[in-house]
């Protein structure tokens, strides 16, 4: 037993990604607009959020403007996470309201 604790050391740990692609509504102003992302950036506090990132969509290929991702290393951390009051209360107070349009994609490696 102690050995196969040692080999799982080694092994890479499967980690699922979850990430959004946004459009915020064009009222918003650039105050309300740093106020969302103050917002936002406060969502990788949430235990169990790992490698938060908050990113800028350069490419004319769609119309969305910004990315959240973020990665979990259990199914069970990403439920844990999207049920945190914190969480909840973003998506009604910040969310809801300042977002226009999104897709939300989750991912495990493929290999």
């Amino acid at each position: 037993m102690l050995l196969l604790s040692k080999i799982c050391d080694y092994l890479p740990t499967i980690m699922l990604r979850h990430s959004v692609i946004l459009k915020l509504n064009p009222s918003l102003t650039e105050d309300e607009q740093r106020a969302f992302f103050k917002a936002v950036d406060a969502l990788a506090t949430i235990p169990n959020v790992q490698k938060f990132e908050v990113l800028r969509q350069i490419s004319p290929k769609n119309k969305f403007e910004y990315g959240i991702s973020m990665e979990f290393e259990t199914q069970a951390h990403y439920d844990t996470y999207s049920n945190h009051p914190q969480h909840i209360a973003f998506v009604e107070n910040w969310w809801i309201p300042n977002v226009e349009d999104f897709l939300e994609i989750d991912y495990l490696p493929v290999f």
